[in-house]
């Protein structure tokens, strides 16, 4: 029995990944395995839509020390190879002592997880290294009858001798039986699993192989705590009542229209301008607009997470205007405008429209699967029980918290983003997210979303201080994409916490104008000088595959887990300007010395 974080459960320890704790590795099997009576069904509509057919369960959780019969999940011991710390003996054994399972060698050791393991290369598979196998195959003189015949399966010992130098060539493994030695340099090579007939067994570790799972693909050996073993795809929604966007609305006018299908006959003919003309002029749209929706048809697939966020965006605007808000439930904002009379500086103040005080947010996130070693690898799903008529469980949490939503002035982000220097600055992110797989996971890195996504992390980092809570408890979510239906242009920066610890009140009370300002301000402040300038200020190839410009960790970068890019695609460059390149907030902090010297 082991304790975990209930929010670990989804990610980073989902399905499918790899958790060590206390001395042990242990794998967390798919949810066919989850005992649904002892798993609470979680309620979020707008969410379940975009995944398909389910149910969301919460992992089961329990309060004081565990027991034999307190709700648990199944982890399952992985990899099974562990070595003695004592006599270095190799085994997949686990004894009992009393009945419980122990982690302890027959002499008493210790027993410590093999640190290799072996992941499939496109099937998001991973199995153990067969080391008494692999000790025993290879090439050279060694390798002789006595070699390739050996049945001495529990006498394999797992050597540690700086006589052979640093690295992996220190480690080998060794068969007292036949006396073979092989170094663990030999296991890393791209097709050295091949060249030993080592095959994929085509399924996860807490699956039975069959004839029928066998895997075509490569097995290579990669360190069990790598990241790259666990890819996870998860999803989250803001549980807000759902409002129609406005360019859905207007669209749903148009195909209501009695003479749309006359549009839709004439196929782009003369007649369509005209019909189309008349249907723009009854419901407030443009020509263009009724024409480019009869040509298209069926509307494309899109991402799941954008559709969930232009929800978001509707609903954010609309509390925004409403003022004060005196409901109840589980999506409350007080919307405040911002005007540029309001004595702060107006360089600042002319790029926002308002701001919202969010009292009370729930969050619900749901882990669809994973991949591994490759972000283009096979899907995994989170339930990999046989198909049936019963519905697969998605792992689901339920968090709620509290926060500042800012929302931008379109039309001076628009008119920021069309300079040419300020596009060819953000192209240079856009190529690289274009050229690496993993990173088109990632959004779109146009102007509007690094400046904004640059913006709350400083604000976060400003935020931490005054609002009472670590960075780490502080997430952002951002709306700003130029490309959708309706352009969306803001930033949430909330809480989110599985009971009453996200909902204190230290974050939504700095969320009014008066109070906001100064912070926003500061966070400015904060990023004009970087302890690291001027090599943060001048370079454009910082972080992970080199995805953010000027920013590191003495300026912009935040906890992973509050980031939703995984720290990734920043430049302060484009908040505050440098070189030719100007920024969103140019000339704000020279204008508060102004001010300040008068």
């Amino acid at each position: 029995m082991h304790d975990l974080r209930i929010s670990e459960t989804i990610t980073p320890f989902g399905v499918g990944a790899i958790v060590d704790v206390l001395g042990e590795s242990l794998i967390a099997a798919d949810t066919s395995w989850w005992d649904r009576k002892y798993a609470p069904e979680i309620s979020c509509d707008r969410l379940l839509a975009r995944l398909s057919p389910g149910a969301l369960r919460q992992p089961p959780a329990h309060a004081g020390r565990a027991a034999r019969e307190t709700p648990h999940l199944l982890y399952w011991r992985f990899p099974a190879w562990r070595f003695c710390e004592r006599c270095t003996r190799l085994s997949q054994i686990s004894g009992k002592n009393k009945g419980r399972w122990t982690n302890r060698c027959e002499c008493g050791g210790k027993l410590v997880p093999m640190r290799y393991v072996a992941v499939c290369e496109r099937g998001s598979h991973i199995q153990d290294v067969p080391w008494f196998k692999w000790a025993h195959r290879g090439h050279g003189a060694e390798v002789t009858e006595s070699v390739r015949f050996c049945r001495a399966y529990k006498e394999l010992k797992f050597i540690r001798s700086s006589q052979r130098g640093e690295g992996l060539a220190s480690l080998s493994v060794h068969c007292a039986g036949c006396k073979r030695t092989r170094p663990l340099s030999e296991l890393v090579g791209a097709e050295s699993l091949q060249r030993d007939g080592i095959r994929c067994a085509g399924c996860q570790p807490w699956q039975e192989p069959t004839s029928e799972t066998v895997c075509e693909y490569r097995l290579t050996a990669v360190q069990r705590g790598a990241t790259g073993n666990y890819i996870a795809d998860q999803l989250s929604a803001l549980d807000i009542p759902e409002e129609t966007p406005q360019s859905a609305e207007t669209a749903e006018k148009i195909r209501s229209h009695v003479y749309f299908e006359k549009v839709v006959a004439d196929n782009g003919g003369p007649q369509a301008e005209m019909v189309a003309g008349w249907i723009a002029d009854e419901v407030g749209a443009t020509a263009s607009d009724v024409l480019t929706l009869a040509a298209d048809g069926e509307a494309a697939e899109e991402s799941p997470l954008l559709d969930l966020k232009d929800g978001e965006w509707a609903a954010f605007c609309k509390k925004l205007e409403c003022g004060r808000d005196h409901g109840v439930g589980d999506f409350v904002v007080d919307g405040w405008p911002v005007s540029t009379e309001s004595g702060w500086p107006p360089a600042l103040t002319s790029k926002l429209t308002s701001v919202g005080q969010v009292r009370r947010v729930r969050e619900v996130r749901a882990l669809r699967g994973f991949r591994r070693h490759d972000a283009e690898a096979e899907f995994v799903k989170a339930d990999l029980g046989p198909d049936s008529k019963r519905k697969p469980i998605y792992p689901a949490i339920e968090m709620f918290g509290e926060g500042i939503f800012i929302r931008f002035d379109e039309d001076q982000l628009s008119d920021w983003e069309s300079v040419p220097e300020v596009r060819a600055r953000a192209e240079i992110l856009m190529g690289r997210r274009n050229s690496s797989p993993w990173a088109q996971r990632l959004a779109v890195p146009e102007p509007r979303f690094v400046a904004l996504h640059t913006i709350a992390h400083l604000l976060i980092r400003r935020l931490a201080f005054a609002s009472g809570y670590s960075s780490a408890s502080l997430q952002e979510r951002i709306y700003a994409h130029s490309d959708r239906p309706d352009r969306t242009a803001g930033i949430l920066i909330y809480t989110a916490a599985g009971d009453a610890q996200g909902t204190l009140g230290g974050l939504v009370r700095l969320g009014h104008p008066d109070t906001l300002m100064p912070l926003l301000l500061a966070a400015l402040g904060d990023a004009d000088v970087c302890s690291n300038d001027p090599v943060c200020i001048e370079s454009d190839r910082q972080g992970s595959s080199h995805l953010n410009l000027s920013a590191c960790h003495g300026c912009a970068l935040v906890s992973e887990t509050s980031c939703e890019t995984g720290n990734r695609l920043l430049d302060r460059q484009l908040v505050l300007g440098g070189g030719a390149v100007p920024g969103l907030f140019d000339h704000v902090l020279d204008e508060v010395r102004r001010t300040a010297g008068r």
